[in-house]
């Protein structure tokens, strides 16, 4: 199946510091790719690959589940710890939930976590519903371009497949139980406005993690894909300093 165009994945050779940039439900590389290019462009390795089941057709994604997108960003995690003396890992929506996911099962092999209105949380109605309505009906309405800027638009599906819902929300359920132990430096940007992810899954976030260092930036100007939105820039320099400043500190310990 032909992939979207915009929706490719990506991947760049710089530093030893090694970033990995994961993109959300429905969505694709184009949702995250000028975030990505940002990073890349400072001179960071980086990787941001194409989700199983996505950038290419909602049918597609009927057939995957979590495991499946959670093993892609899983195998990309250890490729660049191989190549990277420190690792990085970024994401938007569920994308942040499986940025979240790594570095709780991962430790130290992952150097910081930096994410966009992530999405640990399912809408309850639609919730309850699933378990037996993904058998009725195939697909519901898409949450794709949800973004306040005129005339930006992201690459997703216009159609929710609710088999791949259903693993969805599963997923986020076992991360909000893998909170706790995430201990690395976390940097959260949440929207202050949100169609998509309530901006308490941000907090719940904030709230349950053991990081001992933590930053929250709140976006006032963006919807959800905020990356694409009026705030892209702000995520971009305060991700990149985030990284470079944490990336500096161990480099000052090792040499110690």
């Amino acid at each position: 199946m032909s992939i979207l165009p915009g929706a490719e994945p990506m991947r760049h050779d710089g530093s030893e510091t090694g970033v990995l940039v994961c993109h959300g439900f429905t969505g694709s590389p184009q949702s995250v790719r000028p975030w990505a290019d940002h990073l890349a462009a400072q001179g960071l390795t980086v990787s941001l690959p194409l989700l199983p089941g996505h950038g290419t057709r909602w049918e597609d994604l009927a057939v995957t589940g979590w495991q499946d997108w959670y093993a892609t960003v899983d195998r990309e995690l250890r490729d660049l710890s191989r190549r990277c003396e420190q690792v990085f890992v970024c994401g938007l929506s569920m994308g942040g939930a499986l940025a979240l996911r790594l570095a709780a099962r991962h430790g130290d092999a992952v150097s910081g976590v930096a994410v966009v209105n992530p999405a640990v949380t399912f809408p309850r109605l639609q919730g309850y519903a699933l378990p037996l309505g993904r058998f009725v009906l195939r697909s519901a309405k898409g949450i794709a371009s949800d973004i306040a800027k005129p005339g930006a638009q992201e690459v997703g599906y216009e159609r929710v497949p609710t088999h791949a819902a259903y693993s969805a929300r599963d997923f986020f359920r076992r991360v909000l139980g893998e909170l706790p132990q995430v201990t690395q430096p976390l940097l959260v940007m949440h929207s202050r406005v949100d169609h998509v992810v309530p901006p308490s899954d941000s907090a719940l976030v904030l709230s349950k993690v053991s990081s001992g260092d933590v930053t929250e930036t709140v976006l006032e100007d963006s919807f959800h894909v905020a990356t694409l939105d009026h705030d892209a820039e702000r995520i971009f320099a305060d991700s990149y300093g985030f990284i470079t400043r944490l990336a500096a500190r161990k480099t000052a310990r090792d040499g110690a």
